[in-house]
């Protein structure tokens, strides 16, 4: 028995010590978070009460059609981690019941952080997040930022 407690003990300090490594080696400028549109009204700022409103299928006052990665994508995990403060789990668990009820739509989720750039770009009103160190074509606007100014 205590030979079967070391190596779950071993396991885990194993998988912890890695996932620290794994984590150190992202730096605060690739976890940076930016929340992108296709709009043409210039000036539109919101506020991460608002970004997590829309993520989470509300109305924020614009007609946006808002777009995400996979959970797997690092870039959600970040995302979901600084601006919505919810696991994936339970993300997933809200949208199972909006579903159910009728009452929210789940954005629509595409597949790499490329693709959804190039979807963003030639769909007016598309919102989503990016990393902050993505270079952004000219006709995609920055509603909101995780990078201190």
């Amino acid at each position: 028995m205590t030979r079967l407690m070391f190596l779950k003990f071993g396991i885990t300090w194993f998988s912890l010590c890695f996932s620290m490594c794994c984590v150190g080696q992202i730096g605060n400028a690739d976890r940076n978070i930016i929340v992108v549109a296709n709009i043409d009204v210039a000036g539109i700022v919101l506020s991460k009460q608002q970004v997590k409103s829309l993520f989470m299928g509300s109305s924020v006052g614009y007609n946006f059609d808002v777009a995400t990665l996979p959970p797997s994508s690092l870039v959600r995990v970040n995302f979901n981690t600084l601006i919505i403060g919810l696991t994936e789990d339970r993300i997933q668990s809200f949208w199972a019941q909006m579903r159910f009820t009728g009452r929210k739509t789940q954005p629509k989720q595409i597949t790499s952080v490329e693709s959804l750039l190039e979807y963003v770009k030639s769909t007016p009103g598309a919102v989503t997040y990016l990393p902050a160190s993505i270079t952004l074509p000219d006709n995609l606007k920055i509603l909101y930022t995780t990078v201190s100014l």
